[in-house]
């Protein structure tokens, strides 16, 4: 192999706000910078990039050239137009490690030439803290250690366990969508908490120190939910009378929620791939008064972005 090839390199397609998430989890993480590469086509980000991580920022083509890895963290809808791009400079024993939801392993590789490993990736948003959770599913020409590898990207970030590619669906909407669940239950507590007379600043404290504890409770302890449910209820307390509620709402919305889960996979799919457009805006922001914002960026390139106003808030 040529010194301009390199098994040892990894590549990065796609430099929005995930992509950069996997760079700075992959240097914190100890991957040397001169082993990294980022392919981008838009001039200030890729300088912006070049000064903040000191990273060799090049073509998609020089990338996927380059490096014997090569992650693609590009939108669904453009998957197959970069695939095109990239194919030319592809060779048996490279891996590809796609982080775009819906993409099978099956669509890229027939695009790719014959040999070409493949990864699928179901990443989610806390990847942005280093607390993501990503499911992956190898492809047909897949080894152990290419897996292994496609693991070790994820787990700059956060966790990773592996599952069939059939179950994929059900991961993007468990894990992948399952933020936004968290996020509104959150919402609703912190709008109740104000509701009954807190500022919106310390219900938002306590909302999310109780998520934040009730985490680490469940991932320290081992203990089952239920169990730990129980040890907080005490009967005929202010909790049990709560539960009842929220138990009998359970009960009622569990079979519509089950077959949501099972018929809007596809749809949940394509709405990852809106919300995963991430490129466009800065990471989310807590304000004083505990709303989370999520900031545009000025776009970096003169092509259009649709119906929304420059500088404009999105509230989540």
């Amino acid at each position: 192999m040529s010194s301009s090839q390199s098994a040892g390199q990894t590549a990065i397609i796609g430099a929005g706000v995930m992509g950069e998430t996997l760079l700075s989890g992959l240097v914190r993480s100890g991957r040397r910078v001169d082993a990294l590469l980022v392919g981008e086509k838009r001039h200030e980000r890729a300088t912006e990039l070049e000064e903040r991580y000191g990273v060799a920022v090049v073509s998609n083509l020089d990338a996927a050239a380059r490096a014997g890895t090569v992650a693609l963290v590009v939108k669904p809808q453009d998957m197959g137009e970069v695939l095109a791009e990239i194919a030319p400079v592809l060779r048996p024993g490279q891996l590809l490690v796609s982080l775009a939801a819906g993409i099978t392993t099956a669509f890229i590789e027939s695009h790719v030439p014959d040999g070409v490993a493949v990864v699928r990736v179901m990443p989610n948003t806390p990847a942005l803290v280093d607390e993501g959770m990503a499911a992956v599913s190898p492809g047909s020409h897949c080894s152990e250690a290419q897996l292994a590898e496609a693991e070790s990207l994820m787990a700059s970030v956060g966790r990773v366990v592996r599952i069939p590619e059939r179950q994929q669906d059900a991961v993007t909407a468990i894990s992948g969508s399952g933020p936004a669940y968290i996020f509104f239950v959150v919402e609703s507590m912190i709008e109740a908490g104000v509701h009954l007379g807190l500022p919106r600043s310390t219900a938002s404290e306590l909302v999310i120190q109780t998520l934040v504890g009730s985490g680490k409770m469940l991932r320290e302890t081992g203990t089952h939910p239920t169990v730990l449910r129980e040890q907080v209820t005490s009967p005929g307390g202010t909790t049990a009378s709560a539960l009842r509620e929220l138990e009998g709402f359970a009960r009622e919305i569990e079979p519509n929620l089950r077959s949501f889960v099972r018929e809007m996979g596809p749809a949940l799919r394509d709405l990852m791939a809106e919300v995963e457009d991430w490129s466009a805006y800065h990471p989310p922001e807590i304000l004083p008064n505990g709303d989370i914002i999520m900031r545009r960026r000025e776009p970096l390139d003169p092509d259009p972005v649709p119906e929304i106003e420059e500088g404009e808030e999105i509230e989540l």
